[in-house]
């Protein structure tokens, strides 16, 4: 390989990810190899590596990109042939360096900006287990399973189901699911505020979520397990968070068995232990969690949006710059 060569992604599994590229820098090793789920891209003299690159980004280039990608085994995957049909803008090489400098400093201060907000969601999530770490210090905190103070919810919603958006549990919370109503849907779960859901499957890598006030209530898919503290035992917020927080993270690593792909159902769940403060000592702490709400989602909003920044301003420089050789 040779500094300036793009390396692009020829297989993978996702769409959006397939044809994705990097540039091969000057203090890589001679003797690098590449794997063959990536291509190596010499360029034409004429045209600069970085303002390929960002070229290859825009939503023209991606969307012949998606849309030749050939499926093969459940991968995507592109050739050298679908590389050529990609038409580049023919501006002189020295406005394609200017272009391209530009945009990565632009670029990196939206980096700067993301990792900020990453940061802001940090702390929150920390003062959030602070929270709950401080009411298991009370001198009444006692010890109890999980199957005594935990409620399953079992009964299908029924013929109401259409009624409802279908809610997805995710590493960050609460989402709308991925996938549609499946077979049967009269058995998918109703998840009314107060009510903690997780896939079984993922619970390992932290797919929780609760049905909070001012949340929507919705349907779960029938496979999940789906459950509620018991009244004047387990306050629900407080128990979704001890479930997210270090100590919950414990309790659940310490029921799995080891197999990849494991299901943990509510049965397996029951059987962990928790320590429970006083009830009124749990609600304290849940008013005081309902408070980091807004301030999460506003966080959450501003880094959805600073992630759509760099299509933005790919699309707006080369939109000028395409005006600009216009005139």
């Amino acid at each position: 390989m040779l500094a300036g060569d793009l390396l692009l992604i020829r297989v993978n599994g996702s769409r959006e990810i397939v044809g994705r590229c990097c540039v091969v820098r000057p203090n890589l090793p001679a003797d690098t190899v590449f794997n063959d789920h990536l291509i190596r891209v010499r360029l034409k003299a004429g045209l600069h590596p970085e303002f390929a690159k960002f070229w290859l980004g825009m939503p023209y280039a991606r969307r012949i990109i998606e849309e030749a990608a050939s499926t093969s085994a459940g991968q995507l995957t592109i050739s050298q042939q679908v590389l050529d049909a990609i038409e580049v803008p023919d501006i002189h090489i020295d406005l394609q360096r200017t272009i391209a400098a530009r945009i990565k400093a632009q670029l990196a201060a939206v980096e700067d900006a993301r990792q900020a907000a990453t940061a802001q969601l940090r702390e929150l999530t920390q003062f959030a287990n602070a929270i709950v770490r401080e009411t298991l210090a009370h001198s009444d905190t006692e010890s109890h399973s999980l199957g005594d103070v935990l409620l399953e919810v079992k009964q299908g919603i029924g013929s109401r189901w259409a009624d409802f958006p279908v809610l997805g549990a995710t590493r960050e919370g609460l989402a709308p699911a991925k996938e549609p109503v499946g077979k049967n849907p009269e058995r998918y779960k109703p998840v009314t505020v107060g009510t903690v859901f997780y896939n079984p499957i993922r619970i390992l890598i932290g797919s929780i979520a609760m049905v909070d006030e001012g949340d929507a209530p919705g349907i779960t898919s029938p496979d999940y397990v789906a459950l509620r503290g018991r009244e004047g035992l387990v306050d629900s917020r407080w128990f979704y968070y001890w479930l997210r927080s270090p100590d919950g993270e414990r309790c659940i690593a310490s029921l799995a068995r080891g197999a990849v792909r494991e299901r943990m159902l509510f049965n397996r769940l029951a059987e962990g232990e928790i320590a429970l403060p006083p009830y009124p000592v749990q609600q304290a702490a849940s008013r005081a969690l309902a408070e980091l709400r807004p301030m999460k989602a506003a966080v959450e909003a501003r880094l959805r949006e600073i992630e759509r920044l760099p299509q933005r301003l790919l699309a707006q420089v080369f939109y000028f710059e395409e005006e600009a050789e216009d005139a």
